[in-house]
């Protein structure tokens, strides 16, 4: 049988709070957290001014002022989230095995902050220069350099860009790089798109909200629907040996048992809605590698885009996989915003939460359901039946991917996989 990989660690780091404790506090009782947007000023220039924000973040608790002064938010947020995930896990800090230990994280906007800084000092400035960090705080790939400079993890490591379904193609590569002989990766995700340039871009797109009530704003699968809200940070796994983490006496969340990923070869827009078949095939992938069947499945957390044709195609999607008796469909973004590929994470470590908790949280919406979104929306919480998990994501241009999460079994039972 090949090595299983479980979840021995999570890190958080989002606008639900910081640590797995205020996160789950959070979805549990519902709490939006939302708000106006104070990463910089978006009043009188840009239509969308609603964000999640990590309120209350200090990198410097996290890592030193050589290597903040380097990076990017977006790194800073992943370096908080990898200590806490390794804190959570009970490792050290330095790996005692550097080969033995790998980081394989997502990204998609890279170091937004840092670049709209060195750009407006480029152009703006009486110096015309940028900082000699610039050419690698913005790259796509800094945060996984810093994260394996900084805790000494030299196994093979590497970045995936997928946007959103990047989160859960992380964990996903985690588990062949532990099948292939690393017992310890840390994967996972963060984000942070609140520039004034990351905003424009998003913009563009024509699938950012312009409701500026933070209670409106984001409602997926909502017949008053008109766009996501972007949002920062995400989650961080340490992914494991599953000997490893029994060797060593560790606390296991659960398992990444199985995977699919597809791609549509479309470009996304606000009127494309994405193809429903080849997101229906990934989830069927992901159930099929894990020896799933559709009715094993205690809850399925969703991309949850938020436009109606987006909306549509992935209820559609899910009624393909799952026929006329769906699984609860729970989703937590409205409350927190969309954080990308680091949203994606998030929905990861919501799972495991509640697998870990035995308890399904309640959806946070829709109200009224639009037409062709009519899904078994988990209005209350309740109890897991089987144990198993299935977290959705589409990225931008086409990624499609779904993972299966089993909670925590004793030793002698396995599972497929990836």
């Amino acid at each position: 049988m090949s090595p299983r990989a479980v979840v021995t660690g999570i890190g958080v780091v989002a606008p639900s709070g910081i640590g797995v404790d205020a996160h789950w506090r959070a979805v549990t009782t519902g709490t939006r957290v939302t708000g106006p947007i104070t990463l910089f000023d978006p009043d009188g220039r840009y239509p969308t001014r609603i964000a999640g924000e990590v309120s209350g973040f200090d990198a410097a608790r996290y890592a030193d002022n050589r290597r903040l002064v380097q990076t990017d938010r977006w790194t800073h947020l992943g370096f908080a989230a990898t200590a806490l995930a390794l804190a959570d896990a009970g490792l050290p800090a330095r790996a005692p095995d550097p080969y033995g230990y790998a980081v394989t994280l997502a990204s998609s906007s890279g170091g937004n902050l840092f670049g709209q800084r060195e750009l407006q000092r480029l152009w703006g400035g009486s110096s015309r220069t940028v900082g000699a960090y610039q050419s690698i705080a913005w790259f796509y790939a800094a945060s996984v350099g810093q994260l394996s400079i900084h805790h000494q993890f030299k196994g093979p490591s590497g970045v995936l860009v997928t946007e959103s379904a990047g989160g859960l193609d992380s964990l996903a590569h985690a588990v062949r790089t532990v099948r292939r002989g690393t017992p310890v990766v840390i994967a996972g995700a963060t984000e942070c798109p609140l520039s004034p340039y990351a905003l424009a871009c998003q913009l563009r797109s024509g699938l950012l909200s312009p409701v500026g009530d933070p209670e409106r704003a984001y409602l997926p699968f909502d017949v008053d629907a008109s766009g996501y809200v972007p949002a920062e940070g995400g989650a961080v796994f340490v992914v494991e040996e599953h000997g490893h983490a029994l060797a060593r006496g560790a606390r296991i969340y659960g398992e990444v048992s199985g995977w699919g990923a597809t791609h549509d070869a479309a470009h996304t827009t606000a009127e494309s809605g994405g193809d429903p078949v080849q997101y229906a095939r990934a989830v069927r992938l992901a159930l099929g590698r894990a020896g799933v069947r559709p009715d094993e499945v205690d809850v399925v957390l969703p991309d949850a885009l938020g436009t109606p044709r987006h909306d549509r195609a992935e209820a559609e999607a899910l009624r393909a996989v799952f026929g006329t008796r769906p699984p609860p469909v729970s989703t937590q973004k409205p409350l927190t915003g969309r954080a990308h590929q680091g949203g994606s994470a998030l929905d990861v470590a919501t799972a495991l939460l509640a697998l870990h908790h035995d308890q399904l949280p309640a959806s946070a919406g829709p109200t009224r359901p639009a037409d062709g979104c009519e899904l078994d929306f988990l209005r209350r919480p309740r109890r897991p039946e089987a144990g198993v998990a299935v977290v959705c994501a589409r990225g931008f241009d086409g990624f499609n991917s779904a993972l299966v999460l089993r909670g925590a079994q004793p030793s002698g039972e396995g599972s497929g996989g990836p």
